[in-house]
């Protein structure tokens, strides 16, 4: 299964403020009466309804959504929506892997019999994250993680799409090719120029022609159009590393757009970080340039920590390797690693704070 959030950043502001309920919800900087610098780190299915997306400089946004509301990032209150989420689902498997703030794998093959079994299974947990955190999922269940990513993706906001594996190629063939992971606008040009435009074209492809172009990525985004994907579910246990990535929708230069979009990335990479209850040392970036080259870059921390503003300076400081001269940005990502489980997860501030405000209310009441 893949399970992915809908609209995650607007949803818990919608979950907050019951008003912006069905209103067009932009999270990000202020925009200053379309004056102001940053992007958009989330919206509502509303807002996207203007053109608004992820990434997006808020400037664009409010020229395009002039009358939505702007709201700034509570990442406090996302981390504890997220981690209520993953609660949820360990209790359904416990081979979870948290991809992001807003997104899991679960590997469920022991947990049923069967596709039909799944598709249960997979509208009790709808229901579950629904009742106790009160927002919204789409759910993928599929053979494998890169086909249950793309099902999940295919019916929003709350789809459940269940794909077995006799239906694999009827559902990917008619696919255009950006709905693979990692397939954004620049490689669907490029694939288009090899006339290359669904994933049946991509699958019928010899595999030697896309590595020509793309190298080893030409490989997996092949194995992936032809319903194959042998990476497993990695568990809490046997994580080496935690790491997100972001695509622009166009190569980009502005700093301070791209170091918005580090800040959400940073965001779900802490998230996770904490939901594991580990520790870091080592901080890298990966940068992916206009013509491709792609670079990674990686500094590590004089002790274990799991501070967030660590991981804030330590990608500032590696991506001034990028800033001069100048360069259009494609993709960026940040990665922790060297991590440190220190073993069973103790009461967070927030659900201390949270109990502490329930056991008030009571007294009073």
């Amino acid at each position: 299964m893949h399970i992915d959030m809908d609209a995650f950043y607007s949803s818990v502001e919608q979950r907050e403020n019951p008003s912006l309920a069905g209103k067009p919800v932009i999270v990000g900087a202020d925009p200053k009466g379309g004056k102001g610098r940053g992007v958009v780190m989330g919206c509502s299915y509303e807002a996207r309804t203007f053109g608004v997306r992820s990434a997006m400089p808020i400037s664009i946004a409010y020229r395009l959504c002039s009358t939505g509301n702007y709201v700034k990032p509570n990442f406090t209150l996302y981390e504890q929506a997220s981690e209520q989420i993953m609660q949820v689902l360990q209790g359904f498997s416990e081979k979870l892997e948290q991809m992001s703030i807003d997104e899991a794998f679960l590997d469920i093959s022991d947990r049923v019999a069967g596709f039909d079994a799944a598709r249960s299974l997979a509208e009790e947990i709808k229901r579950q994250i629904n009742n106790k955190v009160n927002v919204s999922c789409s759910i993928g269940v599929a053979p494998n993680k890169a086909i249950a990513k793309i099902a999940s993706d295919s019916k929003k906001p709350d789809g459940l799409t269940v794909i077995p594996p006799e239906k694999v190629r009827e559902f990917l063939d008619p696919l255009p090719v950006s709905k693979i992971s990692g397939v954004g606008k620049k490689s669907s040009e490029v694939l288009g120029k090899m006339g290359i435009t669904t994933i049946q074209q991509l699958a019928d492809t010899h595999p030697s022609k896309l590595s020509d172009v793309f190298g080893r990525y030409g490989i997996r985004i092949w194995q992936i159009a032809n319903g194959t994907d042998e990476e497993e579910v990695s568990t809490a246990r046997s994580i080496k590393s935690i790491s997100a990535e972001s695509t622009f929708d166009e190569d980009i230069q502005d700093r301070a757009r791209i170091m918005e979009v580090f800040d959400s990335i940073i965001g779900d990479v802490h998230a996770r970080l904490q939901s594991h209850n580990m520790l870091f040392r080592t901080v890298g970036i990966k940068v992916r340039l206009e013509d491709f080259e792609t670079f990674t870059r990686a500094k590590t921390h004089t002790k274990y920590t799991n501070e967030r503003f660590v991981i804030e300076e330590y990608v500032k400081l590696l991506f001034r390797e990028f800033e001069t001269p100048p360069r259009k940005v494609r993709l960026v990502g940040v990665r922790v690693s060297g991590l440190e489980n220190l073993g069973p997860r103790q009461e967070t501030i927030l659900s201390w704070a949270k109990s502490r405000s329930s056991d008030d209310s009571t007294t009073e009441s």
